[in-house]
């Protein structure tokens, strides 16, 4: 079926559009949308480049784009990595829990976080969101197990072999201890925060996690999202704040 040239181009157009959107999903929440977004640049210029018929232009277009399809596959590796880990796993914390079970969740965590803090043990706890944290979770040890203050008081226990790594909350269920997370590369964070605030910080870069720390120096508990730091917070406050971002991803 032939279709006049207006239509045609106007289905090249919408096809992709639709691909660069959904690989800009792909690799929403890692470093490497910075550059995908430069990446979708040069492909226009060069698509526009193609239609001038400007052959010189054109050639060295083409020799380039080549080499860089091969450097993007080397450099942003983990990115990619992560991106395919994450696709078609985006989900809602609370699909399959009522909200009065996220509400007993979210009590049970700041139960243990508000003790944890007037024993002067830290604590790093991730709640996942819409981005998997299934790369996080395979760097720590598998427990899936239900969300209480007594699981989480025991995970951090100084000598615990769990209690450096990080606490993954996932589908409403504990589901891995003694996690990795990135190191955050920002030069904006005061060096009074410890390595557990840089690796909220950079988890927080890379998803959308909502993040809760112990501070064993300070003895006070802080919440890390998309980047931001809010620290010293009270009970109530953290509470009311984990909520509000959860229930931002439901709406």
């Amino acid at each position: 079926m032939n279709f006049p040239m207006d239509w045609k181009t106007i289905i090249e157009i919408a096809i992709l559009w639709f691909l660069i959107y959904h690989i800009m999903l792909f690799f929403e929440g890692t470093r490497a949308i910075q550059v995908l977004r430069g990446i979708i640049i040069i492909l226009v210029a060069f698509f526009v480049i193609q239609r001038m018929n400007l052959e010189v232009v054109d050639w060295i277009f083409t020799k380039l784009f080549a080499i860089s399809v091969i450097a993007i596959l080397v450099i942003f590796h983990p990115e990619i990595r992560q991106g395919l880990a994450r696709l078609g796993q985006r989900h809602l914390f609370g699909t399959a829990l009522r909200e009065e079970e996220i509400n007993l969740i979210l009590s049970e965590i700041i139960n243990a976080t508000e003790l944890l803090s007037r024993e002067k043990i830290g604590a790093l706890i991730a709640i996942e969101k819409n981005d998997s944290l299934n790369p996080y979770i395979e760097s720590g040890v598998a427990i899936d197990a239900k969300v209480s203050s007594d699981l989480i008081q025991t995970i951090f226990t100084p000598k615990s072999l769990l209690h450096d790594g990080a606490l993954i909350i996932q589908h409403g269920r504990a589901i891995a201890a003694g996690c990795l997370f990135p190191l955050s590369e920002s030069q904006d964070i005061n060096r009074m925060f410890g390595t557990r605030h840089r690796a909220a910080l950079g988890l927080s870069e890379e998803t959308d996690a909502v993040i809760i720390i112990v501070s064993e120096e300070r003895q006070d508990m802080s919440l890390v999202y998309q980047g931001k730091l809010h620290k010293d917070l009270s009970r109530e406050t953290i509470l009311s704040k984990i909520k509000e971002l959860l229930k931002y991803k439901n709406e």
